[in-house]
């Protein structure tokens, strides 16, 4: 195993911290220290794997291209989720599996950032669908269910019809309620990536593998190129594991290395709507389609409606919803309510890729959501499939994959007793949430909207206003987020432009009409005081994301994924020496 790490150098780098002096801190590291283990990717399986290695002491650097969560990880469904419907596929171990994971984030691991959500399940059928569909979810309740959250409740028509009064009275004959829990993808990845950086990782953003050493036929690291500033380095490590996602394909080709499975990409697409065009308590809705299923959501003020399920051969960085795909989604939402939403209701829509293993052949493939990992090489490791419940499960297979690798003999890993960053001290802070709001000056509502975003890194983030009060003012146009959420964001986030903190660290590009154009300029502004952006930068910044939300716009009016993706594609790259194919 490497040397033991030295000590951080820079006095204004804080563990956990991805700010400026942590970035320039991580460079120098990445180019002179040998790591026991280099993770490449971002998502929250590479995060996981960061965090799984760290914590079984070993030395740990964990590199993405763009930005932590800008793939599949940001653009989700949103939920921890058992996965009722494997049920019916018989997969019950990976239900069991999920819904351990489920129950940890919940009562454990990230109570601040993971909480019960409740679904309606309408019943369409008289007199077998209801027992059926009890059965299995009282299968789903008996398996670890309704260890947190409250087992199935069974409904009348009229009962349904109360909890969501929206839906057409002939669309269901009673209903079931059964709950899961949701979470913000982007925010729980990126505080995965922060957790890990707490335990000694290094973690970099807007790095790119470009190339990978070697000794014989061993894989002995990676050379990286600043995606921001052009500069490359090499990184030397016992064992490189590959968890990038849809681009694990791309990435075992660029190792010399022949896979050991495929990974094939499904485009889902969700909308956002507003709260009040589907009057509902705070419950969701599951509806059976001719493929799978679709979710409505509850989200803050808003409505999450998805997700499509179609094969994406195209630009992998960036999916592209169509007029097709909305239109698939509103069509099978409307059939069920009594008020039918329209384009003009959506507020937001989002493109990601579900990573799926897939067989050898086309004829004999079989798409699965189960993960499997591999030795590709001497030094090299990759992982794929999955869902983001089973995250941490993933990532720990992964780095016990990698302990053939290593010398001596890896400790067993402990991430179900770690405590995301956060998670400590937040049940005490929310009994506490009138006290800090009198202290802070601002609503009780507010602080327990940061509370549910920060955890107890919420005094980090209001400690910001002391020096400067406006930042507890809210953000102009965007008037969920504080100013100070946005300084936070670049100073202790990792967010490096304007995209990183409008669609990631906020969900200001979706949850407003405006798509964050209206307020790009002020968050331009707020971040630039951070990153020590001059006018120019600030300007170049606006434009990029400006031309970005155009884009997606544009695309989400073509019939076709072609030319959807086309449009989509042509819209600048923040980062200005960012290469591709990206891997």
């Amino acid at each position: 195993m490497a040397d033991e790490p030295t000590s951080r150098s820079t006095p204004d780098t804080d563990a956990g911290g991805l700010g400026p002096a942590d970035r320039a801190e991580a460079w120098r590291r990445l180019g002179s220290e040998t790591f026991d283990v280099v993770v490449v990717g971002g998502g929250v399986v590479g995060a996981g794997a960061a965090l799984d290695a760290a914590t079984r002491g070993l030395r740990v650097a964990l590199v993405e291209a763009r930005d932590l969560a800008s793939g599949t990880s940001s653009r989700s469904s949103k939920l921890f989720h058992g996965g009722l419907r494997y049920l019916e596929q018989l997969e019950f171990g990976l239900v069991r599996e999920a819904l351990r994971e489920r129950e940890l984030m919940l009562t454990r691991l990230a109570p601040h950032l993971v909480k019960p959500v409740s679904f309606l399940y309408p019943l369409r059928h008289r007199v077998w669908e209801r027992p059926y569909t009890a059965a299995g979810l009282f299968l789903y309740d008996s398996m670890g269910g309704a260890r947190s959250v409250p087992g199935q409740k069974h409904l009348s028509r009229a009962g349904a019809l109360r909890l969501i009064p929206s839906l057409k009275r002939d669309a269901l004959i009673g209903g079931i309620r059964y709950y899961d829990a949701q979470a913000d993808d982007a925010r729980h990845t990126m505080t995965v990536a922060r957790t890990a950086a707490h335990y000694g990782a290094v973690v970099r953003t807007s790095t790119q593998v470009v190339d990978f050493l070697h000794e014989a036929d061993r894989v002995t690291g990676v050379r990286v190129r600043d995606a921001e500033g052009g500069e490359s380095v090499d990184v030397r490590a016992g064992v490189v594991i590959n968890c990038t996602g849809v681009w694990t394909d791309e990435l075992q080709r660029a190792s010399g290395s022949r896979g050991r499975f495929r990974v094939r990409a499904s485009k889902g697409v969700h909308i956002v709507v507003p709260r009040d065009r589907i009057v509902a308590e705070d419950t969701g809705l599951i509806l059976r389609t001719e493929k799978s299923v679709l979710f409505v959501i509850p989200w803050r003020n808003h409505w999450i409606v998805g997700t499509t399920d179609t094969d994406w051969n195209l630009d992998l960085a960036h999916p592209a919803a169509t007029k097709k795909d909305i239109d698939y989604i509103l069509d099978h939402v409307n059939s069920v309510l009594a008020t039918p939403l329209t384009h003009d209701d959506i507020e937001g829509v989002y493109a990601g890729l579900r990573p799926l293993l897939a067989g050898e052949s086309e004829e004999s493939s079989k798409l699965s959501r189960e993960h499997a990992v591999a030795r590709v090489a001497p030094g090299l490791v990759a992982i794929a499939g999955g869902k983001y419940t089973t995250y941490r499960v993933m990532a720990a297979d992964a780095v016990d994959a990698a302990a053939v690798d290593l010398p001596g003999r890896l400790r067993p890993s402990i991430t179900d007793q770690v405590p995301l960053l956060g998670a400590d001290g937040y049940h005490a802070l929310v009994n506490q949430a009138d006290l800090l709001a009198t202290r802070h000056g601002v609503h009780p509502y507010r602080v327990r909207h940061l509370l549910d975003r920060y955890g107890s890194l919420v005094h980090e983030v209001l400690a910001l206003a002391e020096s400067d009060p406006d930042l507890l003012k809210p953000v102009e146009e965007a008037p969920d987020y504080l100013r100070a959420e946005i300084v936070y964001a670049a100073s202790h986030e990792g967010a490096l432009h304007l995209e990183d903190a409008l669609a990631r660290r906020t969900r200001i590009s979706i949850e407003y009409p405006h798509r964050g154009v209206a307020c790009a300029e002020q968050v331009a502004e707020l971040m630039g005081g951070v990153l020590g952006w001059d006018e120019a930068e600030r300007k170049r910044e606006v434009e990029i994301y400006l031309a970005r939300v155009e884009a997606e716009r544009d695309s989400q009016t073509l019939p076709g994924d072609e030319a959807a993706d086309a449009t989509r594609s042509a819209a600048p790259e923040s980062r200005p020496y960012l290469l591709e194919p990206v891997i």
